[in-house]
């Protein structure tokens, strides 16, 4: 069962960063069943690696859009980029180390926060980078 599932309500209509959040889901819920199928902690590590290594490309692809129609709120949303990825490489960097597992409130928090930016803070650049011509 998935944690999270994609629906339009999602969408920031740009073609390639719908795709990147659709993708960000299914490594989450991938994350999700393997820990509740009790998979090895290499299993899960290597999805883990695979969320952190995808979602800093996506956030570059976002990023890369901002700067090509100068976007006003670039160093706000970069700022959430940043703060993200740091939490989710200590989180990591915790679970490699056994001071963590994978847990719930890990999950939680991963699918939160994706749903919270995408429905917040990534619909905010949606109308802005339409008219300047991303779709």
């Amino acid at each position: 069962m998935s944690l999270i599932q994609w629906n339009d309500s999602f969408s920031v209509n740009i073609v390639k960063i719908d795709q990147e959040h659709k993708k960000l889901f299914e490594m989450i819920n991938d994350l999700t069943d393997a820990m509740k199928e009790g998979k090895g902690k290499d299993v899960l590590g290597d999805i883990l690696d695979r969320l952190i290594s995808y979602t800093a490309s996506h956030f570059q692809t976002e990023e890369d859009y901002f700067q090509q129609v100068k976007y006003p709120d670039t160093d706000a949303h970069k700022k959430e980029h940043a703060a993200f990825v740091q939490k989710v490489t200590e989180f990591k960097d915790d679970f490699d180390t056994g001071r963590a597992t994978v847990s719930v409130n890990i999950l939680q928090f991963l699918s939160k926060w994706l749903q919270n930016h995408i429905k917040g803070t990534d619909q905010k650049y949606s109308d802005f980078l339409n008219k300047n011509g991303i779709k």
